[in-house]
């Protein structure tokens, strides 16, 4: 994983059976595009965020295939239905293999 990426999400902790809630994602992150050089003239690696996932209780709820125009530290914002509680897992994979991921509970009101 490289070390200047940095999963940030906003999860409300706890919510009512039922209820809908905003979840608010971000990862910072340089985005390397692969076609700027180095001080060496050598080509830099490629280094782009190109999916997004989100899984609650191990339930897919989103599934995002990204494009590599996408800006730095890409936001993503959406809702979630709260059945029960549980863990909401959300997953970036970059382009050079690196896979980031952040977990946090929400818990029944």
């Amino acid at each position: 994983m490289a070390s200047d990426a940095k999963p940030r999400v906003k999860v409300p902790k706890s919510a009512s059976v039922g209820e809908v809630v905003t979840i608010k994602a971000l990862i910072s992150h340089k985005m390397e595009s692969g076609q700027r050089k180095d001080k060496d003239g050598k080509l830099i690696p490629r280094s782009i965020i190109n999916r997004f996932t989100c899984d609650f209780n191990g339930v897919n709820v989103v599934d995002v295939a990204i494009d590599p125009a996408v800006s730095t530290n890409p936001y993503f914002e959406f809702d979630v239905r709260v059945d029960a509680a549980g863990d909401i897992k959300f997953t970036w994979y970059d382009d050079d293999g690196s896979v980031y991921e952040d977990v946090k509970a929400i818990e029944i009101a």
